[in-house]
């Protein structure tokens, strides 16, 4: 998906690639951490070092990671919490296929997934708890 800043005073949409997302996953799993320890998160066969290194660069000059040099070494941190990373994810999906409409968007996602009666109950449950806390 994308994520919105200003280069410039125009604005412009950055995307995570799917790699890119995947190692961002990373990132947010642990917080801070260093090249070495993402490589060896990767499944078989692994990317190579420099490919990393060139995702981590891109994903620093899209504003969605910076680094703390310690040594010889970078420790990685997110700049964008994963939360509003996805938020606006979905937000976009919701806008571009279900005409910005959220009941459009989870009667599609209930009556096509192979969710079941106990997960549609466990939905129901926080959809009741979200509408009693918008209430107040």
């Amino acid at each position: 998906m994308f994520y919105i800043c200003r280069v410039n005073s125009n604005i412009v949409e950055m995307k995570l690639t799917k790699s890119e997302e995947q190692l961002m996953e990373l990132i947010w799993k642990h917080g801070q951490v260093f090249l070495k320890d993402i490589l060896e998160e990767y499944p078989d066969p692994k990317p190579a070092v420099t490919t990393i290194a060139t995702l981590l660069k891109r994903m620093q000059d899209k504003g969605f990671v910076a680094f703390n040099t310690m040594g010889n070494s970078r420790q990685y941190y997110p700049l964008v919490k994963k939360t509003a990373y996805f938020s606006k994810e979905m937000n976009g999906i919701i806008k571009n296929y279900f005409g910005n409409s959220a009941l459009q968007f989870a009667s599609f996602f209930t009556s096509t997934s192979n969710i079941t009666p106990a997960e549609l109950e466990d939905l129901k449950k926080i959809i009741d708890q979200e509408i009693e806390r918008r209430k107040k």
